[in-house]
């Protein structure tokens, strides 16, 4: 799955064999580029902090990224 499927800006593709390890991949990834001075990823590193802080209210976009993840070839 790619940075964009998981809803940040750009095309860079995350590995795993679960879809928990790519969403750990994706937060790694936000935390990295927002402290390197991307701007672009701003907004998606505050919608993943926010999936962290409130896991109930998120269950719809996690469980969306579970099955998008089970459908990867």
């Amino acid at each position: 799955m790619t940075c964009h499927d998981l809803g940040g800006p750009c095309m860079l593709e995350h590995q795993g064999s679960t879809a928990d390890a790519v969403i750990k991949a994706q937060d790694r990834h936000l935390r990295d580029a927002v402290r390197a001075g991307d701007q672009t990823h701003v907004a998606a590193r505050e919608a993943m902090k926010g999936r962290w802080r409130h896991p109930k209210k998120s269950m719809d976009w996690y469980n969306r990224v579970k099955r998008d993840f089970a459908a990867l070839p």
